[in-house]
């Protein structure tokens, strides 16, 4: 017999009939999710700190409060369309990501990028393994699981507080994403050298995706010379097709979806440069529909009474994760920006982690690698890390002297001033 969300069914929503029961429920779940999305924009405007952490609290609070009044899976977290949905604000987030970091800034930052985000994975990977192994006596597969889902930097967060402050469009904020990709790239290999070895699977996923991401802004820009600014969204359709169809073979093989996404952004960095507009429709699809079911679901899945109940395991897993990156990677960082700010925000953003945090500590709860519990606090520390952080960076080491000035207010002129029609759905 399916059970139902406990909210649902007070509210009256059981119906006879199943599948209109099923879109009802769906529709019902989505009214709540997007009233939360609402309530911690409103809060993160008052508040002055970013969107991404304020989605994440509230999902906290939500599922706190959900399942003491109505039980477990109350907002429906485990929803296979709502988990489509939250994974695909992650893939959109990275991709976009992605597509700021132009190829000229990239090559000339290459030494930084590369040195700061290999020291980035190795001193958590091996000190959060440390601390669970040999303060919290896990056995060694588990404490190695830690150690690679405490690794992360978390892309999705970094390039939302980016978004939002306008260091994006700096080569300041360029080298923090750069770092980035090749601190979760690190994680992603761990995972998949240490837990799940590489199979055949692996190596047809490579080779589409070579394939793919080869042929795509080729394509892309064929399709924009071609279709583009006469057929209704044609770029945006095509990159939809070409990131879900490469998330999908990445899942098969044992991959994740967010990785294709960022390279898939990186290669289309030219084109995204020349068109800022098309950009800023795809961040509001984005930004306004898919991430925050995506924040607002990492912060639900906490689970705040088994981190209650054993506070001093939560804290040394995070207290390890954050000193390991702090102290292994302030001293590199000081070697490529001098202000004592940079430094300061460039370290604690890339002690952020969220997404492949997440997936490494699932993984190991799927495959028995860690008990449910281990899980519970791993995603803990991974949601704090994603929240802490970012709010120290913010709150007292924002490089304002970087920030970008405010772009001049657009002067709107009425198609029918210009002779011209519009058509809303063209391209661009």
């Amino acid at each position: 017999m399916r059970m139902y969300p406990a909210p649902c069914r007070k509210a009256g929503f059981l119906l006879p009939d199943i599948a209109e029961w099923t879109m009802t429920e769906a529709f019902s779940i989505a009214a709540v999710w997007l009233f939360l999305a609402v309530v911690a924009t409103v809060l993160a405007n008052h508040l002055r700190i970013s969107m991404a952490l304020v989605e994440i609290c509230v999902g906290i609070a939500a599922g706190a409060a959900a399942q003491h009044y109505w039980g477990q899976g109350a907002l429906g977290t485990d929803a296979d369309w709502l988990r489509f949905l939250a994974s695909a604000g992650a893939v959109m987030l990275t991709f976009l990501a992605g597509a700021e970091l132009e190829p000229t800034t990239l090559r000339a930052k290459w030494r930084e990028v590369t040195v700061v985000g290999l020291i980035g994975f190795a001193a958590p990977f091996l000190g959060c393994a440390a601390v669970a192994h040999y303060l919290l006596g896990w056995d060694g597969r588990a404490s190695w699981l830690a150690g690679v889902a405490l690794s992360t930097t978390s892309m999705a967060v970094v390039y939302a507080v980016m978004l939002e402050t306008g260091l994006n469009r700096t080569e300041f904020g360029k080298g923090i994403l750069g770092a980035c990709f090749v601190n979760d790239l690190g994680t992603v290999l761990a995972l998949g050298l240490i837990f799940a070895p590489f199979t055949h699977k692996t190596g047809i996923f490579l080779g589409a995706a070579v394939l793919a991401l080869t042929a795509l802004p080729i394509v892309t820009n064929w399709m924009t010379r071609r279709y583009a600014y006469r057929t209704a969204a044609i770029r945006t359709k095509l990159v939809l097709l070409v990131l879900f169809a490469l998330g999908a073979l990445a899942l098969w093989a044992g991959s994740e979806a967010v990785l294709p996404a960022y390279v898939a952004g990186m290669v289309l960095a030219e084109a995204a440069a020349a068109d800022h507009l098309w950009v800023r429709r795809m961040r509001t699809l984005t930004v306004g529909f898919l991430t925050p079911f995506y924040f607002i679901r990492a912060g639900a899945l906490v689970a705040l009474p088994a981190i209650v109940s054993a506070p001093l395991v939560f804290v040394l897993l995070l207290g390890g994760k954050v000193v390991s990156k702090i102290f292994g990677l302030y001293p590199v960082i000081a070697r490529f920006r001098p202000d004592r700010r940079e430094r300061w925000y460039y370290t604690l953003l890339m002690s952020t982690g969220l997404t492949f945090g997440t997936i490494s500590a699932l993984y190991g709860l799927t495959h028995n690698i860690v008990t449910r519990e281990q899980y519970s606090f791993l995603v803990g520390v991974v949601i704090a890390s994603a929240v802490v952080p970012t709010l120290i960076a913010g709150w007292a080491f924002l490089p304002r002297h970087l920030l970008p000035a405010p772009p001049a207010e657009p002067i709107v002129v009425p198609a029918t001033e210009l002779g011209e029609e519009t058509n809303g759905l063209q391209d661009e």
